[in-house]
């Protein structure tokens, strides 16, 4: 038996499956990692290193001064940053919110995942109820052809009548058979997303009560305000651009290094001293400060660089707002005005049944023409049409609305 989804489950499977947040969360690890990394560059560095020279004679400078054929070398060296310009600690801020804009870009695929899955959930759900009506279309207007030959076997209608019948229902086969192609397309874009086989059965929870969306437009602006990540990735790169600028400026200032070494020395593999040296083993430290303090206004112009991107960054997070602000208020207005229309429709049903079924009473008393039945046909399905239209656009707008306002609603 195929299992049923609700919405919750099928956005659930579709977070776990989607490859864009598999992505993204590679490239948190990935920042996480670089946040490590950027921090091991406060601590001292360890090395070593071994060193075997062999010349092709000794050198002899006196009965007891003289350099070995082999000589060996071994080298233990610790080495820290005292100051660097301020780069250190630029460079791990800028891996920090390097962390920070990954791990908002990771939401920012959820949240796109999100909306798609509401998209393609209720236009599964769309699509079956339309072609219900489409079917149900059918059996009506079969009905009534039914009535119309019966009528003109014995003479009381004439044959254009149960000719227009025939025609609707042809015409309304054929919608049948757009209705089921439009179906089995939703339901291969609903499997798709959930990257399972595209003939894959099926089954949803129907949603067809709808909660009206109770904010204004104002909450929504200010809820997009706060909470759109694409506000807060716009804002993070402004700040990366301003650490840029700072970084750009290290070599304005001179650094200083320390450097510790120990040293041993031999004639033989084990350095251990031997004939003709006389100092095997031993330390050094050595404090260096180094300024590069002309450069034809390299770093100036590298400043200059980091500014200009700084100030790009910051009319792209205006424009970002701006953008979203727009967004919003397109959802709003979109989502109410679905709304409104639901309202109305639903008011027009029970009247289009009821005419529907007045229509067909008279034209069996022959007191209306096929004529009218058809177009009393017409108009109910016109409107069964219109209210699943209607009800499951506004789930989509209200989630498009909800995305817009950085909502992660699950629901």
């Amino acid at each position: 038996m195929t299992p049923t989804l609700d919405l919750a489950k099928a956005i659930e499977v579709a977070l776990d499956a989607n490859l864009s947040v598999k992505s993204s969360k590679e490239a948190v690890a990935a920042a996480e990692a670089a946040v490590k990394k950027s921090r091991s560059q406060f601590f001292p560095t360890f090395s070593a290193s071994y060193q075997w020279t062999r010349t092709d004679e000794e050198t002899r400078f006196a009965a007891s001064i003289f350099t070995p054929q082999d000589e060996f070398q071994f080298l233990t060296t610790v080495s820290q940053p005292l100051f660097t310009g301020f780069s250190l600690k630029n460079q791990f801020e800028l891996s920090r919110l390097g962390l920070d804009i990954a791990k908002l870009r990771q939401r920012l695929a959820s949240q796109d995942v999100i909306l798609r899955t509401k998209d393609a959930y209720f236009s599964v759900l769309k699509a079956e109820k339309l072609l219900d009506v489409a079917r149900q279309t059918v059996v009506q207007i079969a009905e009534q052809r039914e009535v119309a030959k019966n009528f003109h076997e014995v003479g009381m209608t004439p044959l254009n009548d149960l000719l227009e019948a025939e025609v609707e229902l042809a015409n309304a086969e054929q919608e049948v058979v757009v209705a089921e192609n439009n179906l089995e397309i939703a339901r291969s874009n609903f499997n798709l997303l959930l990257r399972r086989s595209l003939d894959t059965p099926v089954v949803l929870t129907d949603v067809l009560d709808y909660l009206p969306f109770i904010y204004d437009l104002d909450y929504c602006l200010e809820s997009a305000r706060e909470k759109r990540v694409e506000i807060e990735v716009a804002e993070r790169e402004v700040d990366v651009a301003e650490k840029e600028v700072a970084l750009a400026k290290k070599d304005l200032y001179p650094s200083l290094d320390l450097r510790g070494t120990y040293f041993r020395l031999g004639d033989d593999i084990d350095v251990a001293g031997g004939e003709g040296i006389f100092d095997p083993d031993g330390w050094s430290v050595v404090a260096v400060a180094s300024w590069d303090f002309w450069e034809w206004g390299r770093t100036t112009h590298g400043v200059t660089e980091k500014l200009r991107q700084q100030n790009q960054a910051q009319y792209n997070r205006d424009d970002v707002v701006e953008r979203v602000l727009l967004e919003v208020k397109s959802a709003f207005l979109r989502t109410k005005n679905t709304e409104r229309f639901i309202r109305t429709v639903e008011k027009s049903i029970e009247q289009a049944k009821e005419n529907l079924r007045i229509n067909k009473e008279r034209y069996r008393e022959q007191v209306a023409s096929s004529t009218e039945v058809t177009i009393a046909q017409t108009l109910l399905t016109r409107t069964m049409t219109n209210y699943y239209n209607a009800l499951y656009e506004y789930q989509i707008s209200k989630a498009q609305l909800y995305r817009a306002m950085g909502e992660d609603v699950m629901r």
